[in-house]
């Protein structure tokens, strides 16, 4: 196989990427809080020997550097449930992760385990300020509302405060693979930075216009890298042809 081979095999395995991607997006677009992602791609650039000429001498190879989440919010979606909450503006909810330690999400279903604890439509248990979960009396719970802080309470009484953790760097958060983040590097927001929108949840912000219209791209370019992989094999063929002629 030739360098032109390989550099066409590099190209079309970050077509292949490409496509896993946008095809986890359009089937995460129902899914609560999930951010679309986008591959990141650089360029590997071969140097060759001196004695090689000046117009041929670099070739370059792509390179699979991972994939990065969209952070923009997704719409805010009724559920009809006053427990529900979307966070208006950036940051996660800290969940206690299954297996131990701290996951990060953006669904804010809300529901109560057996002992009074709140936790998210899985199960797992929604953290508060420190990291402690917020358990609710039972004979509370008729009434318990969140507030615009986060603040969870029921009249007079409060519980805790849901915590919201930012990130400054978004690359830090990488999806777990079971809806939720992990992260590193993330802060606590303080009641006064915490802005909360209950009585629904937020959408994904996966747009399916643009990823069906870039599944088409993508496909469109790797039916040109499979022709030009021909062209160049056809021309391969034609060149044996004739030296087996000449010889």
């Amino acid at each position: 196989m030739d360098i032109s081979s390989y550099v066409l095999l590099s190209q079309e395995q970050a077509l292949r990427r490409k496509l896993d991607v946008a095809a986890n997006n359009m089937a995460n677009m129902s899914t609560a809080g999930f951010k679309r992602e986008r591959p990141i791609f650089r360029e590997y650039v071969e140097r060759a020997t001196e004695a090689t000429p000046d117009l041929t001498r670099n070739t370059s190879f792509v390179l699979d550097y991972g994939a990065m989440h969209d952070a923009s919010a997704g719409a805010f979606q009724a559920t009809g449930n006053a427990m529900d909450f979307m966070i208006d503006g950036p940051g996660y909810i800290s969940v206690e992760a299954p297996g131990g330690g701290t996951g990060f999400t953006r669904a804010g279903f809300v529901r109560t385990n057996e002992a009074g604890e709140l936790t998210t439509a899985g199960g797992q248990r929604i953290l508060g300020e420190g990291g402690a979960p917020i358990a609710v009396p039972v004979d509370q719970m008729a009434n318990l509302t969140i507030g615009k802080d986060g603040t969870v309470q029921s009249g007079e009484n409060v519980f805790g405060r849901i915590a919201v953790t930012v990130f400054d760097d978004e690359r830090m958060v990488t999806p777990r693979g079971d809806g939720m983040m992990n992260g590193t590097g993330g802060r606590e927001l303080g009641a006064a930075e915490t802005r909360i929108k209950t009585g629904g949840i937020e959408g994904s912000n996966v747009d399916p216009i643009v990823e069906t219209t870039q599944m088409v791209e993508i496909l469109r370019a790797y039916q040109s890298s499979m022709k030009m992989a021909q062209d160049i094999d056809d021309l391969r063929r034609r060149s044996l042809d004739r030296l087996g002629k000449m010889g």
